[in-house]
């Protein structure tokens, strides 16, 4: 491993499941990594497509870690899916969700009317043409999802609603294995809408750290994002300019390692967070 450079960046971004927690476990040294990165003065920011939680939800778990986080250090692929929503479509404001409570909470909170597909489609539905009709379908990771869910989600994207993506990982990282990513949901609903994603917010795509880096007033070159997950952070790190550092404690095991290439090879690997403060200089004392 070499340094990153001979100053430390303006800006920091983490990702957070496989890098600072993995569920509901701290990875070890992260909350001391984030401490000094805060003593010498850097912005440190967490971008996560994790799409089932709201923000002030996820101050909470930092917290519960001992990590001290605002808000507004916070973006989430449902956040970000907002911002988008409203610079890019304000027309928009009635909106079918296919997600997790956090993202329905966080929608209805930013003013829209969105209504989960849960509720949009009754027990018997079979598939035909709803009552109401939506500007959006907003689809992310839904723990229970079910074949009613994408069946009304489907009809709604087929009349008419535009098709949105909080993110398509194709996996999804906890504390006994991997479960099936927002990615899944996704392709399920373009093969029964016939209708690809008008736009996909989360990483791989860059916006979530353009955003963040227009919003902290810091160039590209300024800032280093911290991922686990070459194929989601180091991608959109890539796509954005950013210099980034793959860490093993996530999805990527040293075998990934070798076979990355493109613009999944970071600038750096770390076997853990008390390695990246090693190529910063920093301390963890």
């Amino acid at each position: 491993m070499t340094s990153i450079g001979p100053t430390l960046p303006r800006l920091v971004i983490f990702d957070l499941d496989g890098v600072v927690y993995r569920g509901e476990h701290a990875v070890p040294g992260a909350a001391e990594l984030i401490a000094a990165l805060h003593r010498a003065g850097c912005l440190v920011r967490f971008a996560t497509n994790n799409s089932m939680a709201t923000r002030d939800e996820f101050v909470t778990r930092l917290a519960s870690h001992g990590i001290a986080a605002t808000r507004d250090e916070i973006v989430t692929s449902t956040s970000a899916t907002i911002d988008h929503l409203r610079a890019h479509l304000p027309e928009v404001r009635r909106v079918l969700t296919v997600g997790a409570d956090g993202m329905l909470t966080a929608f209805r909170a930013a003013g829209y009317e969105a209504t989960p597909a849960a509720e949009a489609a009754p027990a018997d539905y079979d598939g035909g043409p709803l009552s109401t009709t939506y500007d959006a379908v907003v689809a992310g990771i839904d723990p229970r999802v079910d074949y009613r869910r994408l069946g009304v989600a489907a009809a709604a994207i087929r009349a008419g609603a535009r098709f949105i993506a909080t993110n398509a990982d194709a996996r999804y990282p906890t504390p006994h294995g991997f479960m099936p990513g927002a990615g899944s949901i996704i392709a399920a609903l373009r093969v029964a809408s016939v209708a690809d994603p008008l736009v996909i917010i989360g990483k791989p795509e860059p916006a979530m750290f353009l955003a963040i880096l227009e919003r902290a007033g810091v160039s590209p070159a300024d800032a280093l994002a911290i991922g686990d997950n070459p194929d989601a952070d180091i991608v959109a790190a890539r796509r954005a300019g950013i210099r980034s550092v793959l860490v093993l404690t996530g999805v990527a095991d040293p075998a990934m390692v070798e076979s990355l290439e493109g613009e999944r090879r970071p600038d750096m690997v770390a076997p853990d967070p008390a390695a990246v403060a090693g190529l910063l200089g920093l301390s963890l004392g």
